[in-house]
C-alpha cells in the first residue's frame, strides 16, 4: 500500500516539474514573443466596394465590384490626417480602370500582382510604409446584361 502511494507522488511530482519546464521555456523563446509583438502593431480595416465600370469597344461592358481588407501599421495610421481607406479605394479603381483584361474569365486574373501593386502604391501616396498587405474581401464581375434597369 505505501509503495501504490509513494509512486502515485512520484507521478505527480514529475509531471508537475514537466508542465512547469515546458511553460517556462515557451515562454522564454524569442521567436514567439516577436511574432506576438509584430501582430499587436496591425490594425486591420475595409473599404466600402467600389464599383469600377469595364469598357471595351466605346461601350461600357460591365462592372467590378471589388472590395478589400488592408493592414496597416496602427501606430502610423492614428498620425494621419486622412484614413487610408480612401487611397487604397482610388488606388484600386485607377488600377483596375486601365487594365485590359477579359473579366468575363476572372480565373486568369492574377489577384497577387494587384494587391502587391495596391500596397505599393498607397505607401508610395501616403509618403511611408503604412500599409503592410492588402487582401480580397469581394471581386464580382456583373456583366452589363445583368443589371436591371
Amino acid at each position: 500500500m505505501i509503495r501504490l502511494i509513494v509512486s502515485c507522488g512520484w507521478i505527480c511530482a514529475v509531471t508537475v516539474v514537466a508542465v512547469y519546464v515546458t511553460g517556462a521555456f515557451l515562454l522564454g523563446e524569442p521567436g514567439a514573443t516577436t511574432v506576438h509583438k509584430a501582430t499587436e502593431a496591425l490594425e486591420q480595416l475595409k473599404t466600402q466596394p467600389i464599383n469600377v465600370p469595364m469598357i471595351a469597344n466605346g461601350k461600357i461592358e460591365g462592372y467590378v465590384v471589388a472590395q478589400f481588407v488592408y493592414l496597416a501599421d496602427a501606430h502610423r495610421l492614428k498620425q494621419l490626417p486622412v484614413p487610408p481607406d480612401v487611397f487604397v479605394a482610388d488606388e484600386a479603381f485607377r488600377t483596375l480602370y486601365s487594365t485590359s483584361v477579359d473579366f468575363r474569365h476572372l480565373d486568369k486574373y492574377d489577384i497577387g500582382a494587384l494587391t502587391r501593386t495596391l500596397v505599393a502604391k498607397v505607401n508610395q501616396r501616403l509618403g511611408a510604409d503604412i500599409v503592410k498587405e492588402v487582401l480580397v474581401d469581394q471581386f464580382i464581375y456583373v456583366p452589363r446584361s445583368d443589371i436591371s434597369r
